[in-house]
């Protein structure tokens, strides 16, 4: 039986053990309501807090800053259309900056909210996956009233420039201007040193299951001062800005997987960023057509994009897994018919190399062993498949 290898740590990682230690007592005998004033529900109450200040401690924020949510999902969901219904009044015009490629949980929102009226500008990027500034400031007019950019692709990896759009949101804020800003960090935070004061971000998106632990908790930080209308109705829970029961197990496990991201940050990048050097090096060094997506330099340690000319990313990944190797394409597959991934041809690729894109993302378990096993595969396979493809014939 071959071992197998998990390259998918962007989609989600594995929960750490001192992660689920921390959890534990409070999926058994510490099962108070944290809303609850009797000892049972201070209990865990002082858990929430503490992992509050965990977080907290990630991006440099407040404690108070921050409100649990159920994932990143709801938390960008939150972060957009809770600062429209708080700050623009009905019938007046509106306006949103964004990227041609966001998540969908960023993009399917604002095409949401276009349905509405609210008028939205998705910027490209040039070829190596970023905004220009140039753009962004381009694109400010009257009615503008959010900018929400990711500070990391979650397909490609690519850093985009957070801390000076924020530096120029901060500048026309002091002309009197009305623009909030909003960063999705979901994938960054816990790969890269994050500050939202150095940012200069009004909220910031976060997401439990990217950095070990469990799935089904995040949280947005939401800059003092900054008013949102609350999209669960329900009690008067995170301040009244988020209604629902708190899950303590999990808020308790996000915290502490915060506090060993936060101690394991330089380590871990330098670590990753020297692993996955090593993938690239090796998979350009044995297969030819081969092309990187996104930037060489600027993107977060862990994540690899690569197109395979000549083989679709579907057939490659369940070869991959056939032999134990769990990748990702980054692309949809829906109603039976591959989709290519809307973030690699943004770049500028044509829909075959989006269709061939591989995303190769490491995590604290992968070893130089699990890059030894890969490409004792990954060049055969990519080899079998060519052969296969029609338009090799």
């Amino acid at each position: 039986m071959f071992k197998r290898v998990y390259l998918d740590n962007a989609a989600t990682t594995p929960i750490d053990s001192d992660v689920v230690e921390a959890m534990m007592p409070y999926l058994t005998e510490k099962f108070g309501n944290a809303s609850s004033i009797h000892y049972f529900g201070q209990e865990t109450r002082a858990a929430v807090d503490k992992a509050r200040q965990q977080v907290a401690s990630l991006i440099n924020c407040r404690p108070t800053e921050l409100v649990f949510t159920s994932g990143g999902t709801e938390a960008n969901n939150l972060a957009i259309r809770g600062l429209l219904e708080a700050q623009v009044k009905p019938n007046i015009p509106s306006h949103i900056i964004t990227s041609a490629i966001e998540h969908p949980s960023v993009s399917s929102v604002c095409e949401d909210l276009e349905k509405r009226g609210v008028r939205v500008t998705y910027l490209p990027v040039h070829e190596s996956g970023v905004v220009r500034l140039s753009d962004i400031e381009a694109a400010i007019s009257d009615d503008t009233v959010l900018i929400s950019l990711m500070a990391a692709n979650n397909e490609i990896g690519t850093l985009q420039p957070v801390a000076e759009v924020g530096k120029m949101v901060r500048t026309l804020r002091n002309e009197g201007r009305k623009i909030w800003f909003h960063v999705d960090a979901v994938q960054a935070a816990g790969k890269i040193p994050l500050d939202v004061e150095e940012i200069g971000c009004d909220l910031m998106s976060v997401s439990a299951h990217k950095i070990y632990a469990p799935k089904g908790v995040g949280a947005l930080f939401v800059r003092r001062g900054t008013r949102l209308h609350q999209q669960n109705l329900g009690g008067r829970q995170e301040r009244g800005v988020r209604g629902g029961t708190e899950s303590v197990p999990l808020i308790v496990a996000f915290g502490k997987a915060a506090e060993i991201a936060e101690e394991r940050l330089k380590e871990d990048g330098r670590r990753l960023g020297e692993l996955r050097d090593v993938l690239e090096d090796r998979v350009f060094e044995r297969i030819d057509d081969v092309f990187l997506n996104g930037d060489r330099k600027t993107r977060l340690p862990n994540i690899s994009n690569i197109s395979f000319s000549g083989v679709e990313g579907e057939g490659l990944l369940i070869n991959l897994d056939m032999h134990g190797i769990a990748v990702s394409t980054g692309s949809a597959c829906s109603s039976g018919s591959l989709e290519p991934s809307p973030v690699i041809r943004a770049l500028g690729r044509n829909d075959d190399l989006a269709r061939s894109a591989i995303r190769f993302s490491l995590g604290r378990e992968n070893s130089i062993d699990d890059i030894d096993r890969l490409l004792e595969v990954l060049p055969a396979s990519v080899a079998n498949l060519r052969r296969l493809s029609p338009e090799k014939k």
